[in-house]
């Protein structure tokens, strides 16, 4: 019985105290030469093999598909299916724990984490991993939902009330707004009304007893879920600037989410953040708030929150900060008559640290601005380069006078894009249609995007070449294999490998079907229900998209000062992170293939 079991790695950290005591009583040790075969295809397994010391690779057929290292274990979809599929040979000498196929059969049965983590595919470790996480962490920031704050009841009124009475309501039950039924409309509709909305009335001059609360109701309401998780409340409250959100159960009100209770939840000061914006004067008060949202980012991520609560939280803040920023430097005229942009992964939603300045700006045709547009743009993207996000390297900036320009040119360029593609056209044209508008008139934006899907023809070459980026990096990297050998100092570029194909993949899919949205997820799900894209293939893309984000996230926030947040020292990783790292590596693999099938990018 070797004492040396290291029960710290995954699979194995899940196990409780009767569970190791059940590895340590059926584990050996066994010793293989350089070369030596360790378990061969159609062979029935008798252990699983936890390496100790050296290196096995993994091939099918001739293929090299995986290589295994210190800690890492195999093969335990072979012990479940009952004979290997694959051949598993020492790269070097190699030492490794054996621990015999009924313990494993025992703790699949005992332990569905350990056997989630052992066999299962990249979409249920994760689920094994949250679920895991969800008990030890119920209370942290990111798991909490809606309706675990704090909701305040909803008292309701009739529309034909006169404020006075309301304001009865107000002081009897303590409380600062109530819902409104308005029964004159059909169908019946739901509004809210607040002390600000007793402020109009007030200011009105007419007598309260006078007035229906109808006229002050607000019927637009901003609506939550109690399912839904706070940071995605908070994103709602900086979105519509609204100091509280009404929580629906399917039809049935539940109550009132107040500002206040959410903060005092959350214990901190994201809200502050988006007011510190909203009410800063210049852009060094912009500046600091900038700061706070990065500062925000990490402490959201180490306090164990989803990747795509925190991805739409973040683009929030950023989109008002973006906005401010444009408010202070553009006249009021320019604001009014422009739309202002943003691409990249701002555009799509998916921005968790500052990158590169990926914006533009559309001006309304016939405006004539009176003032100097380039300085005004330069200062604008001066300020973006002092909150911390780099100038882009190709000029994708409002301050290139190629992406300010009228609609009607803006819409010319897009059709020379699409016309006459070339190299350069198809990388603008990849990257304008992730573009979101932040503020002024989005219209203005719709009418140039428009230029796409009108003069998209059904023109395969055109697609093919626009797909083709999928593999702009492999050769540069030569990911897929570097990753199965790993030396001390090798590297693998997180979105060169993962996070561009899947992306760009799916953004290719998107301008084929002709799809609005710019969000990767929301394009996966609008090609899954139409039919173009599988589910599992859509389920599993989406999974492996957030894994890569995440592990993406950590590098940054780890080599915060050296500036390289997508390079990951493979490594450096546990075992854990070096195996759902190659299963999403594999995904992207498996979804390229897709790719080069459908746009017959073999024939480019």
């Amino acid at each position: 019985m070797p004492a040396s079991f290291d029960f710290s790695v995954s699979p194995f950290d899940c196990l409780s105290a009767d569970e190791q005591r059940l590895v340590r009583d059926h584990v050996d040790i066994g010793y293989w030469r350089e070369g030596a075969t360790l378990l061969a295809p159609g062979v029935e397994p008798a252990h699983l093999f936890v390496v100790i010391k050296g290196r096995v690779q993994q091939f099918d057929g001739e293929e090299l598909v995986a290589t295994y290292g210190p800690d890492d274990c195999f093969d335990g979809r072979a012990l479940v299916a009952g004979k290997a599929s694959s051949r598993f040979v020492a790269q070097e000498e190699v030492l490794a724990h054996l621990i015999a196929r009924e313990a494993v059969s025992e703790l699949i049965s005992r332990n569905a984490t350990f056997g989630a983590l052992l066999f299962a595919d990249l979409s249920h470790k994760l689920s094994a991993l949250d679920a895991r996480a969800r008990a030890q962490e119920r209370q942290s920031l990111a798991l909490g939902r809606v309706s675990e704050a704090y909701l305040r009841p909803a008292h309701v009124v009739d529309a034909d009330d006169d404020v006075v009475s309301v304001v009865r309501v107000f002081q009897a039950r303590q409380t600062g707004n109530v819902l409104v039924r308005d029964r004159s409309t059909e169908p019946p509709r739901t509004g809210v009304f607040t002390t600000t909305g007793l402020q109009r009335a007030v200011l009105q001059g007419t007598p309260l007893d006078r007035l229906p609360v109808r006229e002050f109701a607000t019927f637009q309401l901003v609506t939550v879920r109690p399912q839904d998780s706070l940071v995605e409340a908070l994103a709602l409250m900086i979105r519509h600037q609204v100091h509280r959100l009404v929580v629906m159960d399917g039809e049935r009100v539940v109550g009132f989410l107040e500002q206040l209770d959410l903060l005092s939840f959350l214990s901190n000061h994201s809200y502050l953040i988006s007011v510190q914006i909203v009410q800063a004067e210049n852009i060094e008060a912009l500046a600091r708030a900038s700061e706070q949202i990065t500062r925000l980012t990490a402490l959201l991520w180490r306090g164990g929150a989803k990747v795509a609560s925190i991805a739409r939280l973040v683009g929030e803040l950023n989109a008002k900060l973006f906005e401010r920023a444009w408010q202070l430097i553009a006249p009021p005229d320019l604001f009014a008559n422009s739309c202002l942009f943003v691409m990249g992964s701002e555009g799509r939603g998916e921005q968790l640290l500052k990158t590169d300045q990926d914006n533009g700006l559309v001006l309304r045709d016939g405006y004539e601005c009176p003032h100097d547009l380039a300085a005004i743009c330069q200062r604008f993207s001066d300020a973006l380069t002092a909150f911390g996000y780099p100038e882009c390297p190709g000029h994708i900036m409002v301050s290139n006078p190629q992406w300010r320009q009228p609609a009607q040119a803006f819409g010319e360029m897009v059709r020379r894009w699409l016309l006459m593609p070339d190299a350069e056209s198809l990388i603008a044209l990849a990257i304008f249609i992730d573009a979101r508008p932040i503020c002024g008139d989005a219209s203005l934006l719709a009418q140039v995007r428009g230029e796409v899907d009108r003069l998209l023809s059904d023109n395969d070459a055109l697609m093919a070449r626009f797909a083709a980026a999928i593999d702009a990096f492999e050769q540069e990297s030569g990911w897929w294999n570097r990753l199965f050998f790993l030396a001390d100092s090798d590297t693998l570029d997180l979105k060169k490998a993962g996070i561009f194909p899947l992306v760009h993949g799916v953004r290719s899919l998107a301008l084929e079907a002709r799809l609005a949205c710019t969000g990767t997820v929301e394009r996966i799900e609008a090609l899954c229900a139409s039919g173009r894209l599988p589910p599992n293939v859509g389920a599993e893309v989406v999974e492996s998209l957030y894994f890569l984000m995440g592990l993406k996230l950590q590098v940054g926030l780890d080599a915060a000062d050296s500036g390289n947040g997508r390079i990951v020292h493979v490594n450096a990783l546990t075992p854990l992170q070096r195996d759902l790292l190659k299963d999403a590596l594999a995904v992207v693999k498996r979804f390229k293939a897709l790719l080069r099938h459908r746009y017959r990018l073999d024939l480019l």
